[in-house]
């Protein structure tokens, strides 16, 4: 028996257990036994996994020394007494003719940092993004990939890829500390490869899971995690200076809402790229004059149909368009022509595919394990565990990640009303209320919270905004205050209440006044933006165009109406795609929009208003300086039911600096008009719906004068010709000096 055999055999002896689980793939930490160890008397022993029939060597201090089969794939080598020098050590492996050399594992550390645990698991490591996944990074010198991952109550957790043969058996992770982080340090160039992790459960049933923290994936229906590691240089410097103190409380937020997947496609009906679609939009949108775009949820998803809304992996791009440089491009080349980028962003739910962080480990891990809880009753997937730190530190590094790694100004965060209500859609015994017998969500509360406020500590200009469609009080209050943290949310009752009355034959409208403007009620008690968005044109709802009455020329004058009124009333604005030139069909996401119906002279002249709604709103301070000032606005007359018509004044803090809105909701023309008005002099017409070159027939004479009589609360007042389906914007010329 040689001395090989002898140490081998001294080491199988102090191993034997740890060998046995390792051979088993049960080995919980893999470090204290494979690698290089040294034995009582001095002499070293080196332990490897293998994959392959080959009859490998070990290269190290200038000389070779042959490799001896354990078992299965586990290979030992005999190191002897010396100092070895671990830059010099290599496998070398025959495989036919070929002949390849690697660094074996588990001879180095594997970096990872303590501190990052500890804050991980107390719901605190808000860039956990630079922890776990597949990281290309330098170890003692040595290149490699660092592959984390957390499954805490998995019996043994392997990486498996094409760099392995997909054998579990070659990289087992280690347990970190006992701590549920598991993780390897596997040397060599990875670049690309796709990979995934074996978790063998406590139950012993075998998963492959998808990597939580993956940068890039396969496209679907593959499930497959890619190594990938960020090369792009960003051009976008000037813009991040610039909105580096951005303040969305006195500057115009006009957003054009998109669908990657669905704005334009090839030809051939395939999708364009990130790449390919940045330019096509950039030439588009901004000269629409809107300030943002926001993406419905790019982040990887199983399932077009969701749209994606049901996220699986919460750190890569949709590969459907493109690796993540590709739309790193897209939001650069948005910034480089001056438009903003708002993502959307789910933490509400996730799907239960069984490659995804549904019972990661085979228990509930990311997701509630209370039945009454764990499941979303109106779309069959399962709810994050928001009580639980390593669930609190995983979703806010997500939300962190895009902003840091992808430079978003915003993020808007969908479904938050069915975070905050354990009885969101759900019947009597069917929820379990809280500690204090309530129906809030208070471990979803804390976290809202929490990540509002560690994204202002980060990214303090970041738009936090919240689609929450129910009274809770507070939204966009600070938490300090009592209140959740958002900077802006969705006004869903303005939306709902004015497509009612929108959708209403003006014959019936004077009964429905209060409709349009009840919303004024509470229209300062948040920062709102006023949404006309993808969910009032999907499942049956029909498009704006479809919802307004008439015929197809009125229709489109009740759509000049509908977006006049918008961008008129307070708080920031949203369209989704196609509003702006009144797509007919309703939006389906497996089509692109319906371009050529863009030819129609009518609808034209609607993209041509909006552009100058745009305009209008961008360029006078009164519409966008105090969008949450109850002083910005002041009813004239909202009480004039029987003509369908309102009246109201926007202003800034200075009373000189105004705009009067006057709308008319019937078809009827109204030529003598009258309202009250602050000042006496000369108003000058700045807008009016009905202009020819918008597709209307309305002509009203540029300016108009005050007269001496009372009205509405004003000792002056104008006379109007007001034509039917109409708005006007009027600004008293005094206002115009002060532009000056």
């Amino acid at each position: 028996m040689d001395k090989h055999t002898n140490k081998v055999m001294e080491i199988e002896r102090e191993f034997k257990d740890a060998l046995q689980q390792l051979i088993e793939g049960k080995e919980r930490h893999p470090y204290r036994v494979l690698g290089i160890h040294r034995t009582q008397n001095g002499n070293s022993v080196l332990f490897c996994m293998i994959k392959g029939d080959s009859s490998p060597q070990l290269k190290f201090n200038s000389r070779t020394v042959r490799m001896e089969r354990i078992f299965g794939c586990l290979y030992s080598a005999f190191l002897g007494d010396e100092e070895i020098d671990l830059a010099t050590i290599r496998i070398v492996v025959q495989e036919g003719n070929s002949t390849s050399e690697f660094y074996p594992p588990y001879i180095i550390g594997y970096g990872l940092s303590r501190d990052d645990i500890y804050l991980f698991k107390k719901g605190e490591l808000f860039m956990a993004y630079r922890t776990f996944g597949a990281i290309r990074m330098k170890i003692e010198g040595i290149e490699g990939t660092r592959f984390t991952v957390w499954a805490p109550r998995a019996r043994s957790v392997s990486v498996i890829g094409d760099f392995n043969g997909w054998d579990r058996t070659i990289h087992p992770m280690e347990n970190v500390d006992e701590s549920g982080i598991w993780n390897v340090f596997v040397p060599g160039d990875h670049s690309g490869l796709i990979y995934k992790y074996s978790i063998l459960t406590e139950g012993g049933d075998l998963l492959e899971k998808t990597d939580p923290f993956a940068f890039h994936t396969e496209m679907r229906p593959k499930t497959g995690a890619i190594i990938f590691q960020s090369n792009y240089v960003w051009n976008d410097g000037e813009w991040r200076k610039k909105n580096a103190n951005y303040s969305i409380s006195d500057n115009p937020v006009s957003v054009y809402e998109i669908h990657i997947g669905s704005w334009i496609r090839n030809s051939d009906g395939t999708f364009r790229s990130y790449r390919e679609i940045a330019n096509k939009i950039c030439e588009y949108v901004k000269p629409l004059g809107f300030t943002h775009v926001e993406i419905l949820p790019v982040m990887e998803h199983p399932l077009d149909e969701s749209w994606g809304y049901q996220v699986i992996n919460y750190f890569a791009p949709s590969a459907r368009y493109g690796d993540p440089d590709g739309f790193r491009n897209f939001i650069d080349t948005l910034h480089v022509n001056g438009l903003g980028v708002i993502l959307d962003w789910v933490p509400a739910h996730f799907p239960s595919d069984s490659y995804g962080l549904y019972r990661y480990d085979g228990y509930p891990e990311f997701e509630y394990s209370d039945p009454l809880k764990e499941r979303h009753p109106d779309w069959g997937t399962s709810v994050f565990d928001f009580g639980r730190p390593e669930v609190m530190s995983f979703l806010i590094s997500s939300a962190i990640y895009w902003v840091d790694e992808f430079h978003a100004d915003g993020i808007r965060i969908d479904a938050v009303s069915s975070m905050l209500y354990l009885d969101y859609s759900r019947k009597e015994g069917e929820w379990r209320p809280n500690v204090f017998g309530g129906r809030e969500n208070l471990e979803a509360i804390a976290f809202i919270r929490k990540l509002n406020g560690a994204m202002k500590k980060f990214f303090p200009w970041v738009m936090m905004i919240a689609e929450e469609s129910t009274a809770w009080p507070g939204v966009t209050r600070s938490a300090e205050d009592g209140g959740l943290g958002f900077d802006m949310k969705w006004n869903m009752g303005w939306m709902h209440d004015t497509l009612f009355y929108f959708s209403e034959d003006p014959l019936y409208r004077k009964y429905h006044q209060n409709s349009l403007t009840f919303s004024m009620w509470y229209a300062f008690n948040e920062r709102f933006i006023l949404p006309l968005s993808h969910d009032e044109v999907v499942h049956g709802k029909g498009s704006l165009y479809r919802k307004m009455p008439g015929d197809h020329s009125l229709k489109m004058a009740n759509l000049r109406c509908l977006f006049s009124y918008q961008y008129l009333f307070p708080g920031k604005k949203l369209n989704f795609m196609g509003n702006e030139f009144g797509q007919d069909e309703e939006w389906n996401h497996s089509f692109q929009l319906s371009w050529h119906e863009t030819t129609d002279i009518l609808r034209k002249g609607l993209t041509v208003m909006i552009m100058d709604l745009n305009a209008l709103y961008r360029g006078r301070k009164p519409l966008h300086q105090t969008d949450f000032t109850p002083s910005g606005f002041r009813w004239i007359d909202y009480s004039d039911s029987d003509q369908s018509i309102i009246s109201f004044i926007r202003r800034t803090s200075d009373a000189r600096e105004y705009l009067v809105c006057v709308f008319n909701f019937t078809p009827m023309d109204r030529n003598e008009y009258r309202i009250g008005v602050p000042d006496q002099g000369t108003y000058r017409v700045v807008f009016n719906s009905s202009n020819p070159v918008y597709g209307g027939n309305g002509v009203t004479p540029e300016t108009v004068s005050s007269e001496a009589v009372p009205m509405h609360g004003f000792g002056q007042s104008v006379e109007l010709k007001l034509p039917g389906l109409t708005c006007l914007v009027l600004e008293h010329m005094h206002s115009v000096e002060l532009e000056r």
